[in-house]
């Protein structure tokens, strides 16, 4: 165990040795006569050179305000006789020196029995030699491993007004300032006061220094304490900085990201300026019985609302401001939609799509395929998309992409392709294409896959082969029509035109949405082959060609009358 004010060479502590006569646990069991040795034995080591390590004045009891040893105090009563005897004081108390660390410290300016000049009413004045005068009596010297140099103390110090007076800064002020109340005679005052004279006071104001930083660093430490626990009790049971109204009629445009929770939004509304802070969005939100409602996607709000406020405008239609994509939707009329948002000119967004579409996020399996007439088509996913003025097409556009990717990954068209007798998953979204432009409901849909599945199927008598679907000639013409005729429809040499064509068109014909994804990887089982619609929207299916004529005459039927 190593103190503070020792050294810490290889210099072990013996029993006999007066610098360690009180000042640490092993000097004190020495002077009772008790020792610590490994063996139980008395144990004497020869003295070695030790560097002693210094501390400044904020020392243990080891040293005095002068530096030196205080531990030497038979010799100091040899000396100096009982008037400087060590005296015992109180345990762990403010040296001149330093901080007590160590046990009882004792005054070397103390009486003691065997101080021949214990008697005398002055120290100095009185006619009395002057012991201090003498370099070589005070202090003692020190064995040469400890010895250390120490400056001369100054003695023509003399302090002004309040320097080193001040009871509180200058320490010890019991033992001036009150000494008549002790009883102390008059050269037991004039000892005291020719001490301060040599370094007393400096001593003190010293000491005063440090007790003003320390009150300083306590006082710092309770504001910084009371300043954090203000802000943990705001944390966890103050109200969240709120504005208060509909906001100041400043109206600014807020994009929220897809997936995002109450914290991102709140964040998002923040850096807009539109609410005071996150947690009060968050405790409004949470507050709305429609709170978790709130979708992604562009809204116009004004700034400094207050968060109820601001909750309630986002479920409200009126400050969306999203591009929605609606399924069935085929690319040329969402180029256009976008181009308008975007306020670009119009065909821009088209001819981007046209010259960089590999370069937007397309899995490998939908690249490479023949005579596709757009290679986007059925990868601009049906959806809500934030979309504004000063965005670029391209990241509009590989936004749709990467939409459309993550759904047909998350609805496993890859792995269930070949199990649905197909080629690849281009080919199932090709088939999700068709189901979503025939099918007037999403009850259709399964039924819609399956007559698609069957007419597929090499060897049905049925249709051998042919799909014969209206919707891929109006695709490839860019129309929407109803009355066609057979004639038109079966002399038009396109791929896409499944009149002229066996099996599927070279790819999609429309942005299919999720309900027709899911009708296409699970059809029906029921034999269907032929479908039509009598009233646009809902679809009648049958499962000979007979039976479907029958329904073609009751349409014709209908539409002559």
């Amino acid at each position: 165990m190593t103190e503070y004010g020792r050294g810490q060479g290889s210099e072990p502590w013996h029993p006999d040795d007066p610098l360690y006569g009180d000042g640490g646990w092993g000097g004190q069991q020495a002077q009772q006569g008790q020792q610590f040795p490994h063996d139980g034995q008395p144990q004497h080591y020869p003295q070695q050179p030790q560097a002693q390590q210094q501390y400044g004045d904020w020392g243990t009891t080891e040293q005095d305000g002068y530096g030196q040893p205080q531990q030497q105090y038979p010799q100091y009563e040899q000396q100096y006789g009982q008037q400087y005897a060590p005296q015992q004081q109180p345990q762990q108390q403010y040296d001149t020196g330093g901080w007590h660390t160590g046990a009882h410290s004792q005054d070397p300016y103390a009486a003691g029995p065997t101080d021949p000049y214990g008697q005398q009413t002055g120290a100095y004045g009185g006619g009395q030699a002057d012991h201090y005068g003498t370099p070589d009596a005070y202090p003692p010297p020190e064995p040469p491993g400890r010895r250390r140099a120490e400056p001369e103390p100054r003695t023509d110090w003399e302090p002004g007004p309040d320097e080193g007076e001040h009871a509180f800064f200058a320490g010890g002020g019991d033992d001036d300032d009150h000494s008549d109340d002790h009883g102390d005679d008059a050269g037991d005052r004039r000892g005291r006061g020719e001490r301060r004279g040599r370094g007393g006071k400096e001593k003190k104001r010293r000491n005063g220094t440090a007790c003003l930083v320390v009150v300083l660093v306590l006082g710092g430490g309770i504001a910084g304490i009371g300043y954090f626990g203000y802000q943990f009790y705001q944390d966890r049971f103050g109200s969240a900085p709120d504005f208060a109204g509909d906001g100041n009629g400043e109206q600014v445009t807020v994009t929220i990201p897809k997936g995002a929770g109450g914290y991102v939004i709140g964040q998002e509304l923040k850096k807009k300026g539109v609410v005071k802070s996150v947690d009060a969005f968050v405790a409004a939100q949470a507050g709305n019985p429609q709170g978790k409602n709130i979708q992604d996607g562009v809204y116009t709000l004004e700034k400094e609302m207050s968060a109820e406020s601001a909750v309630a405008l986002m479920l409200s239609p009126k400050s969306r401001d999203n591009l929605i994509i609606a399924e069935g939707r085929r690319n040329a009329e969402i180029y256009e939609l976008i181009d308008k948002r975007l306020e670009v000119k119009a065909g821009t967004t088209a001819r981007i799509a046209k010259e960089d579409w590999e370069e937007l996020g397309l899995p490998d399996w939908a690249q490479g395929h023949e005579d596709v007439k757009d290679p986007l088509e059925g990868f601009l996913f049906p959806s809500s998309y934030g979309v504004s003025k000063g965005q670029k097409p391209e990241d509009v556009l590989k936004r749709m992409v990467a939409q459309a990717t993550a759904t047909y990954e998350k609805l496993g068209v890859e792995k269930k392709a070949e199990s649905l007798g197909l080629e690849d998953p281009w080919q199932l979204i090709t088939v999700a294409s068709l189901v979503q432009a025939e099918g007037t409901s999403h009850s259709d849909f399964r039924k819609m896959a399956e007559v698609i599945y069957n007419r597929l199927e090499p060897g049905n008598t049925e249709t051998n082969g042919m799909l014969e679907f209206d919707s891929t000639y109006n695709y490839i013409k860019n129309q929407s029509k109803i009355d066609l005729t057979l004639e038109e429809l079966r002399n038009y040499d396109n791929p896409y035109n499944t009149y002229y064509y066996k099996g599927l068109p070279p790819g999609p014909i429309s942005n299919p949405g999720e309900d027709a994804i899911k009708g296409a990887l699970n059809p029906t089982d029921e034999g269907w082959y032929y479908f039509i619609s009598l009233d646009g929207r809902t679809s009648e299916f049958t499962k000979t060609n007979a039976e479907h004529q029958k329904l073609v005459d009751k349409w014709n039927a209908s539409r002559k009358n």
